[in-house]
């Protein structure tokens, strides 16, 4: 028999995406996806349950189903997209409890995986030149995304401690980007002329996102326990970032910046936050030894690699968008 998988959040693209490549696993014998709206688009051979994780009924899924593996993608990084700050706090922080209390009450459960974040890690003047796993925020995040990823990230290192018999795998992702991937950094690199932060250049790190499905379903069959950085090789810095994107740019202040974020945020033209204007003035660089000695992974696409895919794919939608207006005209 091979392995019952729960996967949460499948009604965003990436949850979605994750759930159909999984239920094409030879490995896998089914896939449940999980979500308080059904996806948009082909989910294959998923079943869709509705159910929402903040409500204990999701421990009648996973007794239901049999699962014995759940991949938890619920956390999510843009207010705008949840509803607003509310909303996404209680869908991070209180759905993430309820699904671990779920999971602690099951038998079945043999293996848990989390997507998150190097964002965890926060961006700032004294941070190392590169975090390890075992290294923590140097300033503890106070609102917003971060905050909601350090606090979930607890909780599931202290269902770890209670349940020492499930297969715990924390994936903190870099930023993740490619032709598909909408997100607070895709937005900011979509902009028709790119805000920068006067007097820095910062380092940043990318993993393609079919080095994300990759990585998640290698967890999820076969990862062994622990956390794990996960990004492609190399950085590069937001200065050669906007070259190759080919975009004019302006460096201004950062108060400038941060003014121009919330306007653009309230006009829902991109999801800048406050967390963003700190990665974007000094960067952040994770060290991905352990990701390749301990979980035996090899990412696909180096950083640069992955940028340069999302930035073809973004010249192919101008040069279509092009198309579309000529021959309007």
């Amino acid at each position: 028999m091979g392995r019952v998988v729960l996967v949460t959040g499948v009604s965003r693209d990436i949850g979605r995406r994750f759930a159909r490549a999984a239920a094409t696993d030879p490995s896998i014998d089914r896939v449940i996806g999980v979500d308080v709206v059904p996806p948009h688009g082909d989910i294959g051979d998923v079943s869709f349950v509705r159910a929402d994780i903040r409500n204990p009924v999701i421990g009648k899924v996973l007794a239901k189903e049999d699962v014995d593996t759940v991949v938890h993608m619920s956390v999510i990084a843009t207010p705008g997209s949840a509803g607003g700050r509310g909303t996404m706090k209680e869908l991070n922080v209180i759905g993430t409890m309820q699904l671990l209390a779920a999971c602690q009450k099951s038998p079945t459960v043999e293996r848990l995986v989390v997507k998150s974040t190097t964002t965890v890690y926060g961006a700032g003047p004294r941070d190392p030149a590169m975090f390890t796993e075992d290294m923590g925020p140097k300033r503890l995040p106070s609102s917003g995304y971060a905050k909601d990823v350090y606090e979930v990230e607890g909780y599931v290192r202290g269902f770890a401690r209670r349940r020492p018999d499930v297969a715990v795998t924390m994936l903190r992702a870099a930023n993740v980007i490619g032709p598909h991937v909408v997100s607070p950094i895709t937005g900011y690199f979509r902009l028709p002329v790119v805000p920068r932060v006067l007097g820095y250049d910062p380092r940043l790190q990318f993993l393609h996102e079919d080095d994300l499905m990759a990585v998640l379903r290698h967890a999820a069959v076969s990862g062994p326990p622990g956390t794990f950085n996960v990004a492609g090789d190399g950085v590069l810095v937001l200065s050669q970032a906007i070259r190759r994107l080919g975009k004019p740019s302006v460096a201004m202040p950062a108060l400038a910046v941060g003014r121009l974020g919330a306007t653009l945020r309230q006009a829902r033209v991109s999801d800048f936050s406050p967390e963003q204007l700190g990665f974007l003035t000094y960067g952040r660089g994770v060290d991905t030894t352990r990701m390749r000695a301990q979980l035996g992974f090899e990412p696909a696409y180096t950083t640069a690699e992955a940028f340069e895919d999302f930035c073809r794919a973004l010249a192919r939608s101008g040069a279509e968008r092009d198309l579309v207006e000529a021959g309007h005209g």
